[in-house]
C-alpha cells in the first residue's frame, strides 16, 4: 500500500499543508494515519478524497455541503440517492456559473472586435 508525506499530497493535490490540516480537523478528512515518529502518512485512498474534494471546492461547492457529502459517504451505500441528490443540485449550480460565464465571454469578445475595428 503507498502512503504519502504531506508535501507529497500537497504537490499531489494542490491543497496547501494548512487546508489538509483544516480539512481534517473539521471532519472532511478521516483522521491521518501517522508514522512511528508521529508524521502524517496519507494512503491513496486519502489522496483520491482529496482529489473529489478539490473538484467539489474549485466549482465552488461551501463547505458545509462538502461536509454534508463527506458524511453521507461514511454513512455507507444507503446514502447513495441522498449523495446523488446533493451533486445534481450542485451540476445545476455548476451549470448556471458556466452559462453566466459564456455569456461574459461573448461581451469580452465582442469588445475585442470592437478595438481591433476601431485600432486598424
Amino acid at each position: 500500500m503507498s502512503v504519502y508525506t504531506p508535501g507529497q499530497v500537497v504537490e499531489e493535490t494542490g491543497f496547501s499543508l494548512d487546508t489538509l490540516r483544516y480539512y481534517e480537523r473539521i471532519g472532511l478528512l478521516e483522521p491521518i494515519g501517522r508514522n512511528a515518529a508521529g508524521q502524517r502518512r496519507f494512503t491513496q485512498q486519502d489522496v483520491g478524497w482529496l482529489g473529489m474534494l478539490r473538484c467539489l471546492r474549485g466549482t465552488g461547492m461551501p463547505i458545509a455541503e462538502m461536509l454534508r457529502f463527506a458524511e453521507l459517504t461514511r454513512a455507507g451505500d444507503h446514502t447513495f440517492r441522498e449523495r446523488i441528490a446533493l451533486l445534481e443540485a450542485h451540476d445545476r449550480r455548476v451549470e448556471e456559473q458556466v452559462d453566466n460565464l459564456r455569456e461574459q465571454q461573448v461581451a469580452i469578445r465582442n469588445k475585442i472586435r470592437y478595438y481591433h475595428s476601431v485600432a486598424g
